[in-house]
């Protein structure tokens, strides 16, 4: 048996996400105030705070203006001000329609937020909590859950070190053992110890499967003639056909920068589909090509977010500790925002811990949070927007934009109906014998791009020789079920080429997984039609090391 090393604390928080860290801040903020010594731990499986943070991001600001209410004295990197929403429906690859505002669900509009890189506002969060006295871990993955006496105990961070058959190698470092009176869960979409935890404790008993889409995004560096700082351009229909639906994006940030992307949900029906084919032919699109053309592009990235909404969030609390943010599923979907209510979730941990530390009720179960929770702001917006992803998965893009409309404009989200969606996005795929081809053009290297060069931006690296954080219940279904019935869609659905389809030297089909491609997005723990597929968590530090996105 491994000996490991234990270190211990009042809280340790899983992920230095947006949830995670106000999580932190409010915890210290308050033992400040209450001249309290707690002692907080931050876990990040990625290099540095902000290395695997990719969102959109429109960023609107009432958490932070809770949290630290002071931010722009302080220097957040919170300062490109939306002047401008445009919003349109494309029509085919040359045509869009500039839908009048009113037409709109009014939470599309964006007055008074900020277009943000949330890799450099997690970074500057991070700052924060270390003045106050919180302990950040970057570069060690959380691996497995304490749990003792059916009780969350802590984390157990990832050995590092280990071959690709789980020997140790001379670099040998066995992980630690954190333990804590209790444990915040702030991993983001799909969090691999919040799945484990879900099952375990049995926390969406009572709720709708989540739902998913899978988000790209792209940096480019453009002419100063084409840039208008603060414009924010959202568009639906083109690419994406009846089967699919989603949104594109385009935002004017600042120092002539823009950044594109395309969010395609999850329950999609045709196997053929290849989300990161559909972005790049997107962008070949005049409203997207008009900008980007002579400029540079600079980032890559993708993954996947959670959607569901309030159906879909499970119970967030169980013995030992706290589930937030999106690893939850506390987007609103309405708002295409996340991070506000990510970071709300994780303030209101905050404050119930403090409480329970108070009371000295480690034993407890932290069942105060669901109150807490349900009369807060975020639970508002949430209910509010309940419907608004059901009605577009049942009633199609038309009808259920227009039920939306309505629901959100004149009735304020107040429509006395509840819509639900009980069909997981996995189970929506249809054989690839019911379903069209898709031919997709060769990129240009100009605005449309291979996923090899696209990874190459991302600055994806995993130690070469360690276990395969991608693992399969059974290894012949990628053949034998995969690829006879959907023709093995995971070769389409990874935006990073990690899966092929390949012929060994006497032609025979084989399934090849190129782990170290992998940008951590999840899609294919989501969307892999056989759920064969387990993502866990790699050495610390590997992944995507992104700058500023």
């Amino acid at each position: 048996m491994v000996e490991r090393e234990t270190m211990e604390f009042d809280v340790v928080i899983v992920g230095a996400g947006p949830s995670g860290l106000s999580c932190a801040i409010r915890l210290a903020q308050q033992a400040k105030e209450k001249q309290q010594e707690l002692m907080i731990c931050v876990v990040e499986k990625g290099s540095e705070v902000g290395a695997h943070i990719l969102s959109g991001a429109v960023f609107e600001t009432t958490a932070l203006d809770e949290l630290i209410p002071d931010w722009q004295a302080k220097g957040a990197p919170v300062s490109t001000k939306v002047t401008n929403d445009e919003i349109y429906l494309f029509k085919d690859e040359r045509n869009a329609k500039l839908l009048p505002h009113f037409v709109v669900p009014k939470t599309f509009m964006n007055q008074g937020n900020y277009i943000v890189s949330m890799g450099n506002v997690c970074r500057w969060l991070a700052e924060q909590a270390e003045s106050l006295g919180v302990e950040i871990f970057p570069g060690f993955s959380a691996q497995s859950l304490i749990i003792e006496e059916e009780q969350v105990k802590g984390i157990i961070t990832g050995d590092m070190g280990v071959d690709k058959d789980g020997q140790p190698k001379d670099s040998y470092m066995p992980g630690m053992e954190l333990r804590a009176k209790y444990t915040v869960f702030a991993e983001g979409c799909r969090g691999h110890l919040g799945k484990q935890l879900i099952q375990a404790f049995e926390l969406d008993k009572d709720a709708t499967p989540q739902h998913y889409g899978i988000g790209f995004k792209e940096i480019w560096q453009i002419s100063p003639e084409k840039h208008q700082e603060g414009k924010v351009i959202h568009g639906a229909g083109w690419p994406l056909d009846a089967g699919a639906s989603g949104g594109s994006f385009l935002y004017h940030a600042e120092n002539n920068q823009v950044v594109v992307g395309l969010i395609i949900d999850l329950n999609y029906e045709n196997p053929h589909l290849s989300p990161f084919d559909e972005f790049q032919r997107m962008k070949h699109h005049p409203i997207f090509a008009q900008v980007l053309d002579g400029g540079e592009r600079i980032s890559y990235g993708a993954r996947a977010i959670a959607k569901g909404g309030l159906h879909s969030l499970p119970k967030m609390h169980f013995p030992g500790g706290l589930i937030v943010g999106c690893d939850a599923g506390t987007l609103n979907f309405s708002k295409i925002k996340g991070n506000h209510t990510a970071m709300k979730s994780g303030m209101i941990a905050a404050d119930v811990i403090v409480d329970a530390l108070a009371k000295e009720q480690y034993e407890a179960d932290l069942k105060t949070y669901a109150e807490q929770f349900k009369s807060s702001w975020v639970y508002d917006e949430l209910y509010k927007s309940r419907n608004f992803g059901p009605a577009m998965h049942k009633f199609g893009k038309i009808l259920g934009g227009a039920y939306n409309m309505i629901d959100q404009n004149i009735f304020s989200g107040s429509l006395p109906f509840t819509i639900k969606d009980e069909t997981p996005d996995y189970a929506m795929l249809k054989p690839s014998s019911q379903c069209s081809k898709i031919s997709y053009p060769k990129p240009d290297g100009k605005l449309s791009f291979d996923k090899l060069s696209s990874v190459f931006l991302s600055n994806t690296n995993h130690e070469e020789s360690q276990p395969c954080h991608l693992k399969l219940k059974d290894a012949a279904i990628p053949i034998q079920v995969n690829l006879v019935k959907y023709d093995e869609p995971a070769q389409r659905y990874c935006p990073a080429g990690v899966y092929e389809v390949t012929k060994d030297d006497e032609g025979v089909d084989q399934f090849v997984i190129n782990a170290q491609n992998c940008v951590h997005c999840k899609t294919c723990d989501i969307k892999d039609p056989s759920q064969n597929i387990t993502w866990v968590t790699p050495e610390g530090a590997g992944g995507p090391n992104y700058p500023n996105m």
